[in-house]
C-alpha cells in the first residue's frame, strides 16, 4: 500500500470527503507493509522506525508542515458540533474566535520543518492523522453515553464515572475519568462529548454550551483556566475522560481497519 491509500482508509472510516488541516502526509512512500504509529511521533521515534524496519511511521498530534501551521483552521468545526447542541451559529462563532486567533497566532512561529526535514532525510515515510481519529472517538463515546442514559434522566456525574471506566480503554488507562467541575452527586443533566475539532475551544466556547442546555461536557482534556472559569460561572460540570485513553479510541478503530487491508502495525506513545 501507499501513503495516500493509507490515509484514505482513516478519512472513510470517519466519513469525511476531504482531509482536514491538520490531517497530513509529509513524506510519502509506497510497499508499505509495517507501520509504526504513536500519539506523539518525531525524530526520536522516527529514528527507531528505521532502525527497526518500519516502512512507516504516523502520528496523532499534528507537529509538522501545514497539519500545524494551519492547524487553527480545523477548529472551525467547533461552530458544527456548537450548533448541534442548540449554540446559534454567531455566538458559536464569537465564542471561538479569540482561541483560534490565539492558537494561530501560536502556531505560525513554530519550526515546522523540523521533523519531516528529519523523516525526508532518513527516508522514512511520514504522517500523520488526527481529525479523523478525534472524530471516530467523540462519536463511539457520545453514542454510548447517549444509550446508557437513555431512560435516566436524572444520572448525577458519578454515573458517568462509573460508565467510561465500565470501557476497558478507559478502566485500565492510568490517568482515569476525572470530574474537574461538579461534585460527585451533581445532576449531569445533558451531555456533550467533545473530543474533535483541534484543540480546546475556551471559556467562552464551555460558556455557550452551557447556556444553550448542556449540563455536562466530557473532555479529553481542559486546561486550568477553563476548569476555574466554569468553577466560577457555577452553571455546568466538565468530566476529563483522560486524553491518551480517548485518542485511543479513534486510533484503534483506523489500525483496525488498516490490519484488515494487509498492514502490520505496532502502537506506542500513548495509544493504549
Amino acid at each position: 500500500m501507499n501513503t495516500r491509500e493509507i490515509m484514505d482508509i482513516a478519512l472513510r472510516l470517519a466519513g469525511l470527503d476531504e482531509q482536514p488541516h491538520d490531517t497530513t502526509i509529509s513524506v510519502e512512500g509506497d510497499q508499505i507493509k509495517r507501520v509504526l504509529i504513536g500519539i506523539d511521533m518525531e525524530n526520536p521515534e522516527i529514528l527507531l522506525a528505521k532502525q527497526l524496519g518500519f516502512d512507516l511511521v504516523v502520528s496523532h498530534h499534528p507537529k509538522a508542515d501545514t497539519a500545524q501551521v494551519d492547524f487553527h483552521k480545523v477548529m472551525e468545526r467547533q461552530i458544527d458540533k456548537m450548533m448541534e447542541f442548540g449554540v446559534p451559529i454567531n455566538r458559536a462563532q464569537k465564542a471561538l474566535s479569540k482561541k483560534i486567533n490565539t492558537v494561530d497566532i501560536s502556531n505560525h512561529v513554530s519550526n515546522y520543518d523540523r521533523i519531516s526535514s528529519f523523516a525526508r532525510l532518513s527516508g522514512m515515510p511520514f504522517m500523520n492523522i488526527h481529525m479523523p481519529a478525534d472524530m471516530i472517538g467523540e462519536r463511539f463515546v457520545q453514542k454510548y453515553l447517549d444509550e446508557k442514559f437513555e431512560s435516566k434522566p436524572k444520572k448525577r456525574l458519578e454515573d458517568i464515572i462509573e460508565a467510561l471506566n465500565e470501557l476497558e480503554i478507559y478502566k485500565n488507562a492510568l490517568a482515569s475519568p476525572v470530574i474537574r467541575c461538579g461534585s460527585p452527586k451533581d445532576y449531569a443533566g445533558k451531555i456533550a462529548v467533545l473530543y474533535a475539532g483541534g484543540t480546546n475551544g475556551g471559556v467562552e466556547v464551555y460558556k455557550a454550551y452551557f447556556e444553550a442546555g448542556v449540563g455536562t461536557i466530557v473532555a479529553m482534556h481542559a486546561p486550568e483556566d477553563v476548569i476555574k472559569a466554569v468553577r466560577e460561572q457555577n452553571i455546568g460540570n466538565i468530566i476529563v475522560a483522560g486524553h491518551m485513553p480517548s485518542d485511543s479510541i479513534g486510533l484503534n478503530a483506523i489500525i483496525k481497519a488498516w490490519e484488515e487491508n494487509g498492514l502490520e502495525v505496532v502502537k506506542m506513545s500513548g495509544i493504549l
